[in-house]
């Protein structure tokens, strides 16, 4: 996560150098804009249109980006700061994706559960 911060910081730092007046948010237009949301919104729809992703949205890329972070083991403090929640119990929604997981998992494959 500290690479993370750090490349952060780095771009903050080039952002501002580059566009002295600009607005302090983290994207920009070339023009040193800031990026709209629907800007952004068609620039993730079409990376990921030859995915097989249902939702190709930024909040289901954000939504993604944490699921799998959680589900190969990153801590959850972790998590929230990358996503940069203010408080921990936003970051928890995360964790009962893969909850859910784990439970359709077991329902599929435990014996016991298809008695059920």
């Amino acid at each position: 996560a500290s690479d993370v911060y750090k490349r952060q910081k780095e771009w903050i730092a080039w952002r501002d150098a580059q566009y002295p007046s600009s607005p302090s948010t983290l994207l920009l237009t070339f023009k040193g804009a800031p990026l709209s949301k629907t800007k952004l919104a068609a620039m993730v729809g079409r990376a990921l249109a030859s995915t097989s992703a249902r939702r190709k949205s930024p909040h289901a890329l954000r939504h993604t980006f944490a699921t799998a972070m959680l589900n190969e083991g990153a801590d959850l403090n972790s998590v929230k700061e990358m996503l940069g929640h203010a408080s921990l119990s936003t970051t928890q929604i995360y964790t009962h994706v893969s909850f859910a997981e784990m439970r359709e998992a077991y329902r599929h494959a435990h014996p016991r559960a298809k008695e059920e």
